[in-house]
């Protein structure tokens, strides 16, 4: 595997509120090689978005980046002025929103917004940049992106929108994306040709995902490795077809049930009992042993658990994981397991 493009070691997010400091994200570590795709999985509420908006400096007051690193491309992100990140996102750096509308402005056309983004990070010509913006588009499935550059966004349906958002977040060929569950309003069709478009994008430049989801389907058939999210840390991490076909974390194991498509027909739908704590009241001990159907009195009152390997590629937070099951009956932790978050 190449050096990894993207390094984020122990990044603490933190928001002050009126019940006192949350912290949202709890020494979250990762890396991603070029090229390389992870999906960041997990229920609302788990720390995703904020992971993925804090790649991109964009976490403002009452929130702050509190502790940890950032590095794209070997170059430390947390700690630099709003000037040194501009020139960063868009080049480096890009985000693809779930709503469309953080994206576009609504007041200005579709080829002022496109033609800008190029510009601004490159030296090239008003009609060269109009031409990319429209193979942009053209890949992303907008018939006549000729004539749709012309338009505003108020123009196009909520999909097409968020095609256009998609495309401008390709238009200078980052070395990391970050995507925040992009193809949530597109249908089906045209959700297979954006993955199938990222996927090419990531082979050919050798871009960087983060693919943010709520959908274990679209991890399944994109992702390389998946981290998934609970309470503000990661809970479990591995190769996308280990994590899934043998979890680890009990956690893991309830989202995956919890797919539709793995439910009997005509059985009620299999869930998580329970629901997501509170940031402010997290209970004692580990955050989902309350709703854990294989948690032991340790879980219940110890200090949360810490990462811990599990043979050469995996990793859990979880003091009885499920080893039998994911065939690693024989990578139980020491004693005293090396913590590395």
């Amino acid at each position: 595997m190449s050096a990894p493009v993207l390094e984020v070691t122990d990044l603490v997010v933190r928001f002050a509120t009126r019940e006192g400091v949350l912290t949202a994200v709890d020494r979250v570590s990762f890396s991603i090689a070029r090229g390389e795709v992870m999906g960041l999985v997990g229920e609302s509420g788990s720390g995703k978005s904020v992971t993925g908006l804090a790649i991109l400096g964009l976490i403002d007051p009452p929130g702050e980046i509190a502790g940890g690193s950032i590095k794209v491309s070997g170059k430390e992100l947390v700690g630099l002025s709003e000037k040194a990140l501009r020139r960063v996102r868009g080049k480096d750096v890009a985000m693809i929103f779930q709503d469309p509308m953080t994206t576009l402005n609504p007041v200005l056309r579709i080829d002022t917004q496109m033609i800008e983004a190029i510009r601004a990070h490159e030296n090239v010509t008003e009609k060269a940049a109009r031409a990319r913006a429209a193979e942009a588009l053209a890949r992303v499935g907008i018939p006549s992106p000729h004539e749709r550059l012309a338009a505003y966004p108020g123009q196009f349906s909520g999909g097409m929108r968020q095609r256009v958002a998609i495309a401008t977040a390709l238009l200078n060929r980052p070395s990391v994306l970050v995507a925040d569950e992009p193809t949530t309003a597109l249908d089906v069709t045209i959700q297979a040709q954006i993955l199938s478009e990222v996927q090419k994008l990531c082979a050919e430049t050798g871009t960087a995902l983060v693919w943010i989801t709520h959908d274990l389907s679209v991890v399944a058939g994109l992702a390389d490795k998946v981290c998934v999210m609970y309470a503000g840390r990661i809970v479990e991490e591995g190769p996308v077809a280990d994590v899934l076909e043998r979890p680890i974390h009990p956690y893991t194991s309830g989202l995956i049930g919890s797919v539709p498509s793995r439910n009997k027909r005509g059985v009620p739908l299999a869930q998580i009992p329970g629901m997501t704590p509170s940031l402010a009241k997290l209970p004692p001990g580990c955050p989902f042993a309350p709703r854990c159907f294989n948690a032991i009195e340790p879980c219940r009152h110890d200090p949360r658990p810490e990462r811990t390997p599990f043979g050469e590629s995996r990793a859990a937070r979880c003091r009885n994981p499920l080893l039998e099951g994911a065939g690693l009956a024989e990578a139980r932790p020491d004693a005293h397991p090396e913590s590395l978050a």
